[in-house]
């Protein structure tokens, strides 16, 4: 079950139960409106009791019925009242006059946005529309002067508009995932970018909107899996990070060592290394390479962690025969000769 398919059913569920809840639907046929609701729900694994999935999947501020609205407000100005008229009686087009005084209304609304003042700018693009509504370029800017004001929603709508008008038309792609970023839709907003790189590889504004909508996919969006563990700051020293690359790491390592005594067979005594102040500037240098990260990931690194704190401690033997282990031993009694 896809994520667009679980937001849509979220936003159908929250109208429905509103619908109860207003008095929209009639008292008797109330039970059998909340038996459907729960239906619905546990068909597509939908749990509006759920905060943190409500939280995950809601497109609040928007509604459903509002989402329609913009889209049929859209298809009216669109559509000028084509479909109750017979085709004979349909225009061929925008005249030239029409054309021109579009262009007028366009720059007024682009003098408008100069001085924010975005209702007035909407109301100017939307004029140049009336008069030449196949040119794409009059929905961008309005979708830019909605998402100015905040209405992102409506923003969508027009961008979608300008690519329907001309699917070529990079800037829309870039409005479109601009809105939909901000309504929080990151998968729909990443796919939005990508599609107007793909007309222009090159477009600066279009890799770095892609570049923050794919940071802000989380985990759960992540249909392929969780990415690779990344420190915060690679090229700044870790200090006090916990599991996956952090002190804490290195601590536990250090208390499996010690109550293995260290030292025997001709081994350094590593858990003593550990608390030496040279050795403890080595260890941070592995961490902000990914090296102790790497070595924590070792599944018999991990392995030998789990049974130390179960009271199972391994042998030094047992230590030196993984090949991770035994290397970084080698370089702790580099390093301890080289601070000598």
């Amino acid at each position: 079950m896809s994520e667009k398919q679980q937001r849509l059913v979220l936003s159908i569920i929250d109208f429905l139960n509103q619908s109860i809840a207003d008095g929209t639907v009639k008292t008797d046929d109330r039970e059998s409106l909340e038996v459907a609701v729960q239906c619905i729900g546990e068909a597509f694994g939908v749990d509006p009791s759920n905060a943190e999935q409500v939280s995950r999947l809601s497109v609040k501020p928007a509604t459903l019925q509002s989402i329609f609205d913009v889209y049929l407000k859209t298809k009216e100005k669109v559509d000028g009242g084509s479909n109750s008229q017979p085709s004979s009686s349909l225009p061929k087009g925008p005249s030239a006059e029409d054309k021109a005084n579009a262009e007028k209304l366009k720059q007024s609304g682009n003098a408008l946005m100069s001085s924010k003042k975005y209702d007035e700018a909407i109301e100017a693009y939307s004029q140049a529309i009336s008069l030449d509504p196949g040119n794409p370029i009059y929905y961008s800017n309005r979708a830019a002067a909605y998402s100015s004001k905040g209405d992102h929603l409506s923003a969508v709508g027009d961008a979608q508009m300008a690519l329907a008008a001309d699917p070529k038309f990079v800037k829309a792609y870039h409005r479109l995932g601009h809105a939909q970023y901000c309504l929080s839709d990151y998968k729909a907003s990443a796919d939005a970018f990508e599609r107007g790189l793909k007309l222009d590889p090159t477009n600066a504004g279009l890799k770095s909107g892609l570049q923050n909508a794919k940071s802000r996919i989380t985990d759960d969006d992540d249909d392929d899996g969780p990415p690779p563990l990344i420190p915060d700051e690679p090229s700044a020293p870790t200090s006090t990070r916990g599991a996956g690359g952090g002190l804490s790491d290195m601590s536990g390592m250090a208390d499996m060592l010690r109550g293995m005594g260290g030292g025997g067979g001709g081994m350094p005594d590593l858990a003593s290394m550990m608390n030496n102040p040279q050795m403890m500037a080595m260890a941070q240098q592995m961490m902000s390479n990914g090296g102790l990260a790497n070595l924590m990931q070792n599944p018999a690194v991990s392995d030998m962690m789990n049974r130390m704190q179960s009271g199972d401690m391994p042998s030094m033997a047992e230590l030196m025969s993984n090949p991770a282990l035994r290397n970084l031993a080698n370089q702790f009694g580099a390093g301890a000769g080289a601070g000598r």
